[in-house]
């Protein structure tokens, strides 16, 4: 059964938690794609396991994943969250980009 990837609540959460975390759990990916149930947060770490064992990349926390892992599973190209974030600060400025969803 294919996992639907919600989007991210928000740019510059995408973008904190990417550069912030090297690994991330459960609250973390709430913080990220906003209220989600148990359920749906295991098969979005799930995913995100896999691609770490393609990559050979080991966990340092059991209920945690590697952030670059996690975000290439879920389709979160950090570069082009990064794009988006810096033309909407150019063009409404900081106060408006905390808002843009």
């Amino acid at each position: 059964m294919a996992v639907r990837i919600p989007q991210p609540q928000s740019l510059e959460t995408a973008i904190r938690l990417f550069y912030e975390k090297n690994e991330i759990k459960n609250e973390d990916i709430k913080t990220l794609f906003g209220a989600l149930g148990s359920a749906r947060v295991a098969r979005l770490k799930q995913l995100a396991r896999e691609e770490m064992r393609e990559n050979d990349i080991m966990s340092w926390d059991a209920t945690a994943v590697n952030t670059e892992c996690a975000y290439r599973a879920w389709g979160i190209n950090i570069a082009d969250c990064e794009r988006k974030y810096n033309k909407l600060k150019k063009l409404f400025g900081e106060g408006v980009v905390k808002n843009e969803n």
